[in-house]
């Protein structure tokens, strides 16, 4: 040993390796096992319900609420408290494009209000406004791109006390319907294309309106 110790090494002498072991072949029973538990796994796997992806999950954007009186002056301020009162936002007046004679309307005159709500209270909005109509849509309610809208005759039944000196006004619902990801092709920095897989049709939308609110589409093909 002394000898091999102070044998540089590379020329000591290398032990023997141990004879291989023969390995016996699995037995049918464990082969049954393992066969049996694969099986297993599979119903397992087929009864777990399938995961869903979140990034395809319908949301409202945005619910706009809009007012048109035609005309400028009192019964226009008190369509914007309407709305003020509906949602807790200060509205925004919109102008006339151009002058019409037969309405006398004037170019850039203030003729309506409208106000953009989003979040939870979009939410609750829109199911007020559901519920005047009966949870009922026409499917010309819905556009291609996914989004719909309808109108309210008279703003009290959305739960708002009358007031006389303020009168009854009747109000359009326009829903604006998004996946998550749509931020990409906003934004300012790093803004990007969005797939056509990620927008949103039709259909989807009509599909999102009756689980989301279980309501009813007249006239869907």
């Amino acid at each position: 040993t002394t000898a091999e110790q102070q044998c540089p090494p590379h020329q000591r002498r290398r032990r023997p390796r141990p004879e291989s072991r023969t390995i016996r072949p699995p037995s049918p029973m464990a082969d049954k096992k393992v066969e049996a538990a694969v099986q297993a796994d599979k119903k397992v796997e087929a009864a777990a319900p399938a995961k869903e992806n979140p990034m395809r999950k319908l949301r409202i954007a945005k619910l706009c609420l809009n007012i048109c009186v035609g005309e400028s002056g009192d019964r226009l301020t008190r369509a914007a408290k309407v709305l003020e009162t509906l949602t807790g936002q200060q509205p925004v007046f919109s102008k006339a494009r151009y002058t019409v004679r037969t309405f006398s309307i004037r170019r850039n005159e203030k003729i309506g209000c409208h106000v953009t709500v989003r979040g939870q209270k979009a939410s609750d909005i829109l199911e007020k406004g559901l519920k005047v109509k009966d949870f009922e849509l026409r499917a010309e309610n819905f556009s291609t791109s996914g989004n719909f809208g309808f109108g309210v005759q008279e703003h009290i039944d959305l739960g708002i006390k009358y007031d006389p000196h303020v009168g009854i006004y009747g109000m359009d619902f326009y829903v604006v319907l998004e996946r998550p990801g749509m931020r990409v092709s906003r934004r300012k920095h790093a803004t990007n294309h969005v797939g056509r897989r990620q927008l949103v049709n039709k259909a989807e939308a009509v599909k999102w309106f009756e689980q989301t609110y279980e309501g009813v589409v007249v006239g869907k093909k």
